[in-house]
């Protein structure tokens, strides 16, 4: 996932830092490397909702 995921006390330092100096998340050394992670999390995100879509599926025929 390229979202960042910080703690309680990260979030409150976060929001304290007007500079932004704190570490950035998700950096890539180029452009093309950016590009490539980005793809790949979207087609992660849509194996997760596929999966969930089919659980939900067999779950809806085991009722029927």
């Amino acid at each position: 996932m390229l979202f960042a995921s910080f703690g309680f006390f990260e979030g409150m330092a976060r929001i304290m830092d007007l500079r932004g100096t704190l570490v950035n998340a998700n950096e890539s050394l180029t452009p093309k490397e950016a590009d490539a992670r980005a793809i790949l999390s979207d087609w992660e995100t849509v194996g997760q909702d596929m999966g969930i879509a089919i659980e939900k599926f067999a779950h809806d025929r085991e009722k029927e």
